[in-house]
């Protein structure tokens, strides 16, 4: 199905004069089959794609990297739906833009036009800023249409989530890349088909990979080495010029930098060092501090190596030490020695789910008495009360371990919280503790009652 209408030149991007355009933009979308990638939403027959064709155009948030085609659909929304299209960027509008854009939309409304309000970057949008939207979205007003590229359960309000339906776009595949590439390429009207550029299949890959899943960069890409291109052939001189600066998608601050620091600590704690490598290495390369790095490494050591090696906490600190010293790009190198000896590494997290299950106990039994034989009596007083009676020092004992003398509270006697793993290390601290624990409690049994406090 084709759209209904052309939107006038006050509602949206396709009216400005084609000229004056960047590749990019006189190369999106026209209609849904020209979408590339998000087949998963706009395959023929999808539940999004049948609800745009047919006009059923419900009030959204679209999720997704840059470049994947979020303005596009939006554009294409009011397209299919003949209704107006009026966007906003939260990053340069306030609540007065927002506020001139809902009333543009009461008096659409009102003459019985709907409009597609497209909010570009709604996550930075505030709580006030986004509460603005909620009325106008209930009465049908607007089509409200966000977009984010940060996940939208951490930076959206949650009445503004419960009015939209939230689409997840995923960075196009480099050979969804390549078709958008060689459209432009052949199209005489709106791309570089009347140029007669000579790019072979090998350079368009090249480009395509560049992009790392931005289409939009892509093409703008390829214009550039269009313009540097001698006699219209893209050979490899000039995709090297092209692509010298090329990075990779990364947020210091967003969803993408919290996927990669799981990703790294998962992979290790997998035992998979290849895994753990790369995630190491593209966290580095997207411009994470290492000093962040080491001190994520270090928990690491201890959460998930623990006790089974626990010799890696000392490599922890002193790969930490080292980068100190040597800074980047030499210090890098002793993080990611440590990256993969932690990997490989045998695993425990006993004494992590030890502690965790000691502080449950402690919030659930509160306050519990000290046995009166281990408690601390600096004064007669404390001592003629029973503080510290019947104590056995323990060096004085025949094997060095008094036995019958109880430790934890008279509620907690028999409690066993750490369990240690028969992995590394870590088995033989079990061996060792399963013989201490059971002549504890075999000595407990025929101890005398301890005297209670008065």
């Amino acid at each position: 199905m084709s759209p209904k209408k052309t939107v006038p030149a006050s509602a949206g991007l396709f009216a400005e004069p084609e000229g004056l355009k960047p590749l990019a933009e006189r190369m999106r979308p026209r209609e849904l089959g020209e979408i590339v990638g998000q087949s998963r939403l706009l395959a023929a027959g999808k539940p999004l794609r049948r609800a745009v064709e047919s006009g059923h155009v419900h009030s959204m948030i679209l999720w997704g990297p840059p470049g994947c085609g979020k303005t596009t659909l939006a554009l294409l929304l009011a397209r299919y739906a003949d209704a107006q299209f009026r966007a906003i960027s939260a990053v340069l509008s306030g609540l007065a833009d927002v506020r001139a854009a809902l009333d543009e939309a009461a008096a659409n409304f009102a003459r019985g036009v709907r409009t597609v309000l497209f909010v570009d970057e709604v996550h930075r949008f505030n709580k006030a800023q986004q509460d603005a939207f909620l009325p106008h979205i209930e009465k049908g007003v607007i089509i409200f249409v966000g977009a984010t590229t940060e996940n939208p359960s951490f930076e959206l309000n949650s009445a503004l989530l419960s009015r939209c339906r939230v689409h997840v776009l995923e960075a196009v595949a480099a050979a969804d890349i390549v078709a958008a590439l060689q459209r432009a390429l052949a199209d005489r009207e709106r791309g570089l088909g009347a140029l007669a550029l000579q790019v072979d299949d090998a350079a368009l890959g090249l480009i395509a990979q560049a992009a790392d899943g931005d289409v939009r960069r892509a093409l703008t890409l390829l214009e550039i080495a269009a313009e540097l291109a001698e006699d219209g052939v893209v050979d490899e001189a000039t995709l090297t010029q092209v692509l010298a600066d090329r990075t990779r998608r990364f947020d210091k601050g967003g969803e993408q930098f919290y996927d990669q620091i799981s990703a790294l600590h998962k992979s290790v704690r997998s035992s998979d060092p290849d895994a753990a490598l790369y995630w190491f290495a593209r966290m580095l390369d997207g411009g994470c501090d290492p000093a962040y790095l080491a001190r994520r490494l270090t928990r690491m050591a201890v959460e998930d190596v623990g006790l089974a090696d626990a010799r890696a906490i000392g490599m922890a600190i002193e790969a930490w030490e080292t980068y100190d010293r040597l800074g980047s790009p030499e210090g890098d190198l002793a993080l990611a020695q440590l990256v993969v000896y932690m990997a490989v590494a045998a695993k425990s997290n006993a004494v992590y789910s030890a502690f965790d299950a000691v502080r449950g106990e402690i919030r659930a039994s509160g306050t519990l008495d000290v046995p009166m034989a281990i408690r601390n009596a600096p004064t007669k007083l404390m001592k003629n009360l029973g503080y510290g009676k019947g104590y056995r020092y323990d060096h004085d004992v025949e094997g060095g371990v008094a036995l019958d003398q109880q430790c934890l509270p008279d509620a907690l006697v028999g409690r066993e919280f750490y369990q240690p793993t028969e992995r590394g290390l870590e088995a033989r601290i079990a061996e060792k503790l399963r013989e201490l624990r059971a002549a504890r409690a075999a000595a407990l049994v025929q101890r005398p009652p301890a005297r209670k406090s008065e």
